[in-house]
């Protein structure tokens, strides 16, 4: 099964990912593993995607869709994949279907994860980190037992005004792709509210019932 998963920051797609990717027994593909890979294997892209990403710079559309174009092309892809974090826009949409093309192959579904804006405030802004040791708790959902609280603090990306921020730049950019994908027929809608477990039995059951 070939899918792309889309969600706002907070809907748990990396979690998803790793989840649903290990129960379709299909490699897990997202840009933040891809950049990481090439910048440390020195590859030609990786060394373009050093210089912008050292300037402070977005990394081209068209530096991402080779370095994605690369990672489909190795073996294990070939049974199918689960990518996460591309595409973002249209652009790259249209350039994933081209590739996939030329592989003779294309995307069986789009996993959206549905989740309220309010609850991925209370996910984001519940987080803390250690200052001595980097671990990430949740005031609700993983409250620090040992941890002292003068030690923790909140990461400037998890305040609420951030994070509404972060969801209105997300709406803006993910809309149309969204739409790209609902006019294909490809896209599948779940709830992304519950335990992890359930959220990834509901969309195993909805994505076998789309394909």
């Amino acid at each position: 099964m070939r899918l792309v998963l889309v969600g706002p920051p907070g809907a748990g797609k990396g979690t998803q990912a790793e989840y649903i990717a290990a129960e379709l027994g299909v490699p897990k593909i997202s840009t933040g593993d891809i950049f990481r890979s090439n910048v440390a294997g020195g590859t030609p892209l990786g060394i373009e995607a050093k210089s912008y990403m050292d300037a402070g710079d977005l990394v081209p559309d068209e530096v991402t869709n080779k370095m994605v174009a690369d990672r489909l092309a190795q073996d294990d892809a070939a049974v199918g994949f689960l990518l996460d974090g591309y595409p973002r826009n249209t652009e790259q949409a249209q350039e994933l279907d081209r590739r996939l093309g030329e592989l003779n192959v294309a995307l069986d579904g789009v996993l959206q994860l549905d989740v309220s804006d309010e609850e991925v405030i209370r996910r984001l802004s519940g987080r803390r980190v250690s200052r001595s040791t980097g671990k990430v708790y949740h005031l609700e959902f993983d409250p620090p037992q040992d941890a002292d609280s003068e030690d923790l603090y909140q990461r400037d990306d998890d305040r609420p005004e951030t994070i509404s921020n972060r969801l209105k730049v997300y709406a803006e950019q993910t809309a149309p792709l969204v739409d790209f994908y609902r006019q294909q027929g490809k896209l599948v809608r779940i709830d992304a509210l519950g335990p992890v477990s359930e959220v990834t039995k509901r969309a195993l059951q909805a994505l076998r019932q789309h394909t």
